[in-house]
């Protein structure tokens, strides 16, 4: 077997999220869930250094961009819904900037799912470029207005009722 073949084996490996995204339903969802460890691991390792987690969360998601294009030429369909890797790579920017906390997680990974699942403008539209940016862009995009409103909830609700328990 020669590099190259074990490259774009290794490459669908992590597309598919190890696997979870053969889930033959809301392969999407179960796919973000490997995102949590990664979240998990690096968050409780860089604090809230909101710094550190952009330039973390923006590399993995650049990172994505050749995993999922090799997947796609692999399975010879535009974004196959068994490619994940757009999902649990592009989750930390989700989380920039808001602590390690089960609400917060949970929050953050309820709204990065509906924004993906939903798709506002113009992370729709952008479906349509072509390869793995094409895949990952859009997530890139409902990550960002995710991210948004984590901030909003968090600032203007949760981290009362948080600091209100301890």
């Amino acid at each position: 077997m020669g590099i190259s073949r074990i490259i774009n084996r290794v490459a669908v490996m992590l597309a598919t999220g190890l696997g979870l995204g053969l889930i033959p339903f809301a392969s999407g969802t179960f796919g973000t869930l490997l995102a949590l460890p990664i979240v998990w691991f690096f968050w409780d390792n860089l604090g809230c250094y909101w710094g550190w987690q952009a330039a973390l969360a923006a590399g993995l998601s650049v990172v994505a961009i050749p995993i999922c294009g090799a997947a796609e030429r692999h399975y010879g369909t535009k974004d196959d819904g068994r490619i994940v890797a757009d999902e649990y790579l592009t989750f930390p920017l989700c989380m920039i900037g808001l602590p390690w906390n089960p609400w917060v997680v949970l929050m953050a990974f309820l709204t990065c799912r509906c924004f993906d699942i939903f798709k506002p403008a113009p992370a729709n539209q952008l479906q349509a470029v072509k390869g793995g940016l094409g895949i990952v862009i859009d997530d890139v995009v409902a990550s960002v207005y995710s991210l948004a409103v984590n901030h909003a909830i968090y600032w203007l609700i949760l981290r009362r009722l948080l600091l209100a328990t301890e």
